[in-house]
C-alpha cells in the first residue's frame, strides 16, 4: 500500500524557519522523483519544489528560490523541504508528490498534506 505522511507543518512568524518531512512507505523509494506542492485557500494547488529520483538535481518555483531547500534521503525513504525566511503568502497547505520514474508500481501518489501558516 502506497503512502506518503507528511508532518513538521506549523505556525511560524514572518522570517522563522520550518522543515517539512514526507515519509514514503508501500513502494521503491528511489523510482520514484519527489515533488512538494501547496495550496492556498481560494488558490489553485502550485508546485513549489522538487527532486529527481538520485537528489543529484532540483528545481524550485521563483517564489521559493533561495529561500526553500528540498532534499531526500533514499535510505530514510525520505523528502524534506527546508523552508526559511518564511513570508505570509507561504500560508497553504502543503503536499508531497511521488512521480515514478522507473521500475514499476502505481504512477503517481500524495500525501495528506500538512498547513503551514505563517503570521505573526
Amino acid at each position: 500500500q502506497v503512502q506518503l505522511v507528511e508532518s513538521g507543518g506549523g505556525l511560524v512568524q514572518p522570517g522563522g524557519s520550518l522543515r517539512l518531512s514526507c515519509a514514503a512507505s508501500g513502494f521503491t523509494f528511489s523510482w520514484y522523483a519527489m515533488s512538494w506542492y501547496r495550496q492556498a485557500p481560494g488558490k489553485e494547488r502550485e508546485l513549489v519544489a522538487g527532486i529527481t529520483t538520485t537528489g543529484g538535481s532540483s528545481n524550485y518555483a521563483d517564489s521559493v528560490k533561495g529561500r526553500f531547500t528540498i532534499s531526500r534521503d533514499n535510505a530514510k525513504k525520505t523528502v524534506y523541504l527546508q523552508m526559511n525566511s518564511l513570508k505570509l503568502d507561504d500560508t497553504a497547505v502543503y503536499y508531497c508528490k511521488a512521480e515514478r520514474k522507473n521500475g514499476f508500481g502505481p504512477r503517481e501518489s500524495w500525501g495528506q498534506g500538512t498547513q503551514v501558516t505563517v503570521s505573526s
